[in-house]
């Protein structure tokens, strides 16, 4: 007999995980599954997956805090990584974007037999990866995410002082420590664009935090300067190239 699917419930209605909890519940006999939790937003349900086992995650979209397509993204760094199938009330266009995506999706309000037909496909259904997420919502996301010891670390973009790459590595520079991030600088400064600024080909740093520039050694023949940042005693090279878009934070 084949074991149940363990899955995980995330919307912020409780009245849709209860509903979504009976259909599951109707569609066992066909299709083997069963809750194993339930969460109201991303963050909660990234906290319960790391004590719980799941092989799937049916996750809303529109939740406060996090959002269901943010969720997904810091998911895949779980080992393994749950499939996920999100549960959306999208109008059609948006729908498409899932589609050509193929990533999975219930249509709400969820009907008995679509949910049966995708619990039916869900055992051979894999994570969704960088590449689908990425781009599929408009708004940057709130949080990094960094696998430590085996557990999910939540790093507020508002709490980053700046990002530098070294190596394969990218650097997340908090007032409080350090993290290390497997993400393209390039993905990270479109993604951020509104909030960061590149002052050198390895560097982003976020605009809020810019307190101003001092000189730096004369390199080339020419002056340098670096940039000083609020809750970081160090100071970050600015490279020529960049100096004619970052002189404007000079004065604040």
């Amino acid at each position: 007999m084949t074991d149940p699917l363990k899955v995980v419930l995330v919307d912020d209605e409780a009245p849709a995980r209860s509903r979504l909890n009976e259909l599951i519940a109707d569609c066992a006999p066909l299709a083997p599954a069963k809750v194993v939790g339930e969460a109201a937003n991303g963050r909660e349900a990234l906290d319960l997956l790391a004590s719980v086992a799941a092989d799937l995650v049916l996750v809303d979209i529109r939740m406060p805090q996090m959002s269901g397509i943010e969720f997904a993204r810091h998911a895949q760094l779980l080992v393994p990584p749950p499939a996920i199938i999100f549960v959306t009330a999208y109008d059609e266009y948006a729908i498409k974007a899932f589609e050509l995506r193929a990533l999975d999706y219930l249509l709400k309000p969820v009907r008995r037999a679509r949910l049966l037909a995708a619990l039916e496909r869900a055992r051979g259904l894999a994570a969704p990866g960088g590449d689908a997420l990425r781009g599929l919502e408009r708004a940057p996301r709130r949080h990094l995410s960094v696998s430590e010891r085996g557990r999910i670390t939540l790093v507020p973009v508002t709490d980053v002082l700046y990002l530098k790459a070294e190596l394969k590595y990218v650097t997340i520079r908090t007032a409080e420590r350090e993290h290390l991030l497997e993400e393209s600088l390039s993905h990270l400064e479109q993604e951020f664009a509104a909030a960061f600024v590149r002052v050198h080909r390895n560097c982003l740093v976020a605009k809020s935090r810019i307190l101003g520039f001092e000189k730096s050694d004369v390199r080339d023949g020419e002056q340098g300067w670096v940039v000083l940042l609020d809750g970081c005693a160090e100071k970050l090279a600015v490279s020529r190239r960049q100096w004619p878009v970052v002189k404007e934070f000079a004065t604040g």
